[in-house]
């Protein structure tokens, strides 16, 4: 197998999984954890961010740095511009996290629970808001890499 075909596989599974990661918690996860009380919900949250803090940047950072070498490896081939599109969703994606939700997250793990209720609110409703975005970005950037890849060779 073509270390090209090796590339484009890992690829569209680390995108797939993260993509399948980030709508399971954003259609699951987290409107479980709204029904609980303010200080649960930040308490959860807080386990939730540790969590995945431990996982996620090398899981985006992998996604997004195979999703551009599998667009400069497929440059002349059929479905260029699309595998192209893909990975620059998911570059704009690892940009909007790293820019918007990881500062936010790291103010969530500082709160005191009992305490800090209102930031707390005003927090998750710019933190869903950025989510949203990335979700959306994940979604698109998986949808143009799985076309890229089913597009005909031109060669």
């Amino acid at each position: 197998m073509k270390a090209s075909k090796i590339l484009r596989f890992v690829n569209l599974l680390l995108a797939g999984t993260l993509t399948g990661n980030e709508v399971g918690t954003l259609a699951g996860v987290h409107p479980a954890l709204g029904e609980l009380s303010p200080a649960e919900q930040i308490r959860a949250e807080q386990e939730v961010t540790r969590r995945l803090g431990a996982i996620m940047p090398f899981w985006m950072g992998l996604t997004s740095a195979s999703s551009v070498l599998v667009a400069l490896s497929s440059r002349g081939e059929g479905g260029f511009r699309r595998t192209l599109l893909g990975a620059a969703c998911l570059v704009a994606m690892l940009a909007s996290t790293r820019i918007g939700n990881v500062p936010i997250n790291g103010r969530i793990i500082e709160l005191e629970p009992e305490k800090d209720q209102e930031v707390f609110a005003e927090l998750r409703r710019r933190w869903d808001r950025l989510r949203t975005l990335r979700v959306a970005l994940d979604v698109a950037g998986l949808a143009f890499l799985v076309s890229g890849a089913l597009a005909k060779n031109r060669r």
